[in-house]
């Protein structure tokens, strides 16, 4: 009866210690390996992707496409105020310059100067002549 006591408690002791042990170790273990592996990898995982996403979402669409635009608008701006502007100012001031000289010289100085030219010419032979 004794021995029988002693087997049970030495059994119940062993089993307890087992379970104590080994048992919860390994399901604590188990668990919180799982756990981190899976929660808290795949949440990190997510977190991280997710962040990383709309961080270069928001950057090459709010920094990268402002930055385009800017230098898009900036460059037309510049071209167009600079070198289409200056063009078409030259080109304009050279046209309307060119065509008034040439205007001035050839057909209202040739008109003055044929005017002159037969009124004097007129002048002189109804003078003289008179």
């Amino acid at each position: 009866m004794y021995i029988r006591t002693y087997i049970h408690a030495c059994m119940r002791a062993c089993v307890r210690s087992y379970v104590r042990t080994t048992c919860i170790h390994t399901y604590i273990h188990t668990y919180i390996h799982t756990y981190i592996h899976t929660y808290v990898q795949m949440y990190i995982h997510t977190y991280i992707h997710t962040y990383i996403h709309t961080y270069i979402h928001t950057y090459i669409h709010t920094y990268i496409h402002t930055y385009i635009h800017t230098f898009i608008h900036t460059y037309i701006h510049t071209y167009i105020h600079t070198y289409i502007h200056t063009y078409i100012h030259t080109y304009i001031h050279t046209y309307i310059h060119t065509y008034i000289h040439t205007y001035i010289h050839t057909y209202i100085h040739t008109y003055i100067h044929t005017f002159i030219h037969t009124y004097i010419h007129t002048y002189i032979h109804t003078y003289i002549q008179t």
